[in-house]
């Protein structure tokens, strides 16, 4: 354990020389459970803050279950394991009512999404590229953009902008560029227009680069050197903008986006006769962050080598390992086996549509032909984690690799509560996830 938080830690800090005891009498395990409580809340605050801008009335119960977690991680105020647990699903409780709340806020501003085949790498012109999760501060500047001889594009988890009504109507609206969130370094080599991140998921730039003075942040976003955009006065960008050389890009190629949840419960009475007549056999919700390196590939492997009755249904960044793969229609049907169901915050989808699932054929969700395998990268993916063991789901796959904030005990026990695994080798996984067929 580490802890230094108060004035009885021991010189540089309770566990500092080896000490599993604090000297308040904490321990390793509720060290580490309070740091998740502290991730938890860290995800839920990035939601809490989408849905205080377009909803402020409805963020009290979230802010409430915030201000009592903190209090909870003060010196001296609980040592029972179990109130840390029951502590850790209030977060994740909060987590599934900020999601529903957003999703509804968006839908409600934007419209349902519908599915959209959207041109990716294809650029011309003057040219605005938009990164992050932020569908507010995108519609304020698709509007201020509108007639100025300027085409925006979307970049990593603002990919979903696409399918939302509201927004895809602005002709300007062109396409989308790049993948997930890291690749913003290599990107902004082929492009040539201006930079803008109005969430999280900044690479932020070496001080050496050449493009700089071409990126722009929004709100709680910012890094040296890149200019900061003040009360949706999109100005200074629009005529950063025009003054930037054209971008020419001609990958032709093409995502699809715009399955919300909303939507693919319209094909609710011919997705259960596909699960009833054994066209469909089994669901995979592959979904998460996506992070630098190899290990991610383990998702792409996974979604090809699927059987062809199996249906993908994902959201978040981690998509854009496998999003560029067709995989068609389930045999016999107009079902895509591929649902995109938005961003991050569209995890709690992949839950209404278990439920719709579950209620139709009258079965528990962990009894459903439902496999969860997740990706996780920072503290969002925590909250959407404790969302869903909030909520009793269970046999959920993690990787890449293990948190390691976890230690053996608090994995023991997710292990023996609900029945979480670790992501390994994909063969031996898909082993044990495939439901065996009966003659």
């Amino acid at each position: 354990m580490f802890c230094y938080q108060c004035e009885m830690s021991t010189p540089n800090g309770c566990g500092s020389t080896g000490a599993s005891v604090g000297v308040c009498g904490k321990d390793e395990n509720l060290a580490r459970l309070q740091d998740i409580m502290i991730f938890g809340l860290k995800g839920l605050a990035a939601y809490r803050e989408h849905l205080n801008e377009l909803e402020p009335t409805q963020t009290k119960a979230i802010d409430d279950v915030m201000s009592e977690t903190l209090y909870f991680t003060l010196t001296n105020v609980n040592f029972n394991f179990g109130d840390h647990i029951k502590q850790l699903m209030k977060v994740g409780s909060a987590g599934v009512d900020v999601m529903d709340k957003l999703s509804n806020a968006h839908t409600a501003k934007f419209g349902i999404p519908t599915p959209v085949v959207v041109p990716q790498n294809m650029v011309q012109g003057k040219a605005i590229l938009v990164s992050g999760h932020n569908l507010e501060m995108f519609e304020a500047l698709l509007k201020a953009t509108e007639g100025k001889g300027i085409n925006v594009y979307t970049h990593s988890e603002m990919l979903p902008a696409h399918g939302y009504p509201e927004l895809k109507k602005y002709s300007h609206l062109k396409g989308n560029v790049g993948k997930a969130w890291f690749d913003q370094v290599e990107l902004m080599k082929r492009f040539k227009g201006t930079f803008v991140v109005n969430t999280n998921c900044i690479v932020p730039p070496k001080k050496d680069v050449d493009y700089l003075d071409r990126v722009f942040t929004y709100k709680i976003v910012g890094i040296e050197g890149g200019t900061e955009i003040l009360n949706n006065d999109f100005s200074e960008l629009i005529e950063k903008t025009l003054a930037c050389e054209d971008t020419n890009m001609a990958d032709d190629l093409t995502l699809t986006t715009g399955h919300h949840y909303k939507t693919i419960l319209t094909l609710a009475p011919e997705i259960l006769d596909a699960v009833q007549s054994k066209k469909i056999s089994q669901f995979f919700v592959i979904a998460g962050c996506d992070a630098p390196g190899n290990a991610g590939n383990y998702y792409r492997e996974m979604a090809e080598n699927l059987p062809s009755d199996c249906v993908i249904i994902t959201s978040s960044c981690g998509k854009f390992r496998f999003n560029d793969i067709d995989f068609g229609n389930i045999e016999g049907t107009q079902i895509p086996r591929y649902l995109d169901l938005g961003q991050c915050n569209d995890s709690n989808g992949a839950v209404e549509i278990a439920k719709a699932i579950s209620g139709a054929l009258n079965t528990p969700i962990n009894d459903l032909p439902i496999s969860i395998v997740l990706s996780w990268m920072e503290q969002k993916a925590v909250i959407i984690l404790l969302a869903l063991f909030s909520l009793g789901i269970k046999d959920i796959y993690l990787g890449p690799k293990p948190p390691q904030f976890v230690n053996e005990d608090i994995f023991n026990f997710l292990a023996e509560n609900f029945n979480l695994h670790l992501t390994g080798n994909v063969k031996e996984d898909l082993d044990k996830l495939l439901i065996k067929k009966t003659v």
